[in-house]
């Protein structure tokens, strides 16, 4: 009998153990896969309706709230930054968040900060308008992250991320308006934009202001033509090298500064201005939030020690402290640790992991479940059955009636 209730044990454990991740599907109701859907608002600053693209996390839960990226040039880069932001959140790099991108109307206007008459490069009259920049700004500040926040689960922890001239948006926003947005990724920013005057504008800005607990990823594509490379590129003088001097000189100036702001940036000898946005927006993200993956985590999976629930613990404070709102340590991470203590017959540290999570995770079943797998390995069948109908209670799921009815099946043995 003993040797059968072992065996019983084990296969129980096995049933629930990895089933760390058993909610959330991108799939509607009709079977076709949605990453998000087109909202609008009208606008009285520009005086026009704009629409939003809206992604929600896949695992998005009633009651939680997620920080925010706002996307420019909104249509193009929707698909790849929502992969990118679904695929390192669901590996613990990033947080979950909501996707906000804007697709243009006139995007010369909005995007551009000053006005300018004239293509310095040719002398020819410019063909679009510019100099919309900041009245685009203070919609985005006024209207559409009011709409935002009272229309979707949103925390106050923002990144705005634009390519070209999006690029300018992000700098115009980071020296101008620099209390709406947390981190800032510029994607070969067009600083050229009238023979460079308007950096010469920023770099002014961002000389006398204070720029703590902001940061700023810039990256910049490989446009470099003829024989020209990184090291003498600097030394040219014609327009077609305008866009990787410009940013070249607004890098190497910021890296000099004593502002506060915590700035990278990185040149892509590989990509050019079409193909840059993906690379730069994986790796601004990887740095603005490099704080946010616990680096420890498969060391801690591999080989938990008495501590290692601790550690977790530590590193999210530190998470919640960073972000300016309480972040609970992930629900599967704590699972996953309390199994591992399980497989080791670390029962103590064990059950301490699980019922951290209850404590943090009330509403979901597989807590529930696990703190059944726990009591159940130490002998505690009728305990072991209290949790499992408290998962079912919790939430309806075929793995705890399984073991609920091998449970009772073997009690009347």
């Amino acid at each position: 009998m003993k040797n059968t209730f072992t065996l019983l044990i084990l296969a129980l454990m096995a049933i629930g153990c990895d089933l760390t991740n058993k909610s959330g599907s991108e799939l509607s109701n009709d079977n076709q896969i949605m990453i998000g859907h087109i909202d609008s608002l009208q606008s009285d600053i520009l005086g026009e309706t704009r629409k939003i693209w809206v992604h929600l996390p896949m695992n998005y839960q009633e009651g939680k709230k997620y920080p925010v990226l706002y996307l420019l040039d909104g249509d193009g880069h929707f698909h790849s930054v929502t992969g990118l932001i679904k695929q390192l959140s669901r590996t613990l790099v990033l947080p979950e968040m909501i996707v906000i991108a804007i697709p243009n109307t006139n995007r010369s206007r909005d995007l551009i900060p000053t006005h300018a008459d004239v293509d310095y490069r040719t002398g020819n009259k410019l063909q679009y308008d510019s100099g919309g920049g900041s009245a685009f700004l203070d919609f985005i500040e006024e209207e559409l992250i009011p709409y935002v926040d009272s229309t979707y689960p949103t925390t106050s922890y923002r990144t705005y991320v634009g390519h070209s001239f999006g690029g300018l948006s992000v700098i115009h926003a980071l020296t101008t308006k620099s209390h709406l947005f947390n981190n800032y990724v510029a994607i070969d920013a067009s600083f050229w934009w009238d023979d460079m005057a308007y950096l010469e504008t920023v770099d002014s800005l961002l000389s006398v202001n204070d720029y703590t607990n902001k940061g700023l990823f810039l990256g910049v594509a490989n446009t470099m033509i003829g024989g020209q490379n990184i090291s003498n590129v600097e030394e040219d003088t014609s327009a077609s090298s305008t866009l990787i001097r410009s940013q070249l000189k607004f890098a190497k100036s910021l890296e000099k500064k004593d502002n506060g702001l915590h700035f990278e940036w990185k040149y892509y000898q590989n990509d050019n201005h079409f193909s840059v946005p993906l690379i730069t927006t994986y790796d601004g993200l990887r740095f603005l939030f490099d704080w946010y993956r616990l680096k420890s985590r498969d060391e801690l999976y591999w080989s938990p020690n008495d501590e290692s629930l601790e550690v977790v613990k530590s590193h999210y404070e530190n998470v919640s402290q960073k972000m300016g709102y309480e972040i609970k340590p992930d629900e599967a991470l704590i699972n996953s640790l309390g199994n591992r203590y399980l497989r080791d017959k670390k029962m103590d540290q064990a059950a301490a992991c699980f019922d951290f999570n209850i404590a943090n995770f009330p509403n979901s079943d597989n807590v529930y479940d696990s703190r059944g797998d726990c009591y159940l390995a130490v002998g505690d069948s009728l305990k072991a059955l209290e949790f499992y109908r408290k998962a079912l209670e919790t939430g309806d799921n075929d793995y705890s009636q399984e073991k609920i009815d091998r449970i009772s099946k073997a009690l009347k043995k």
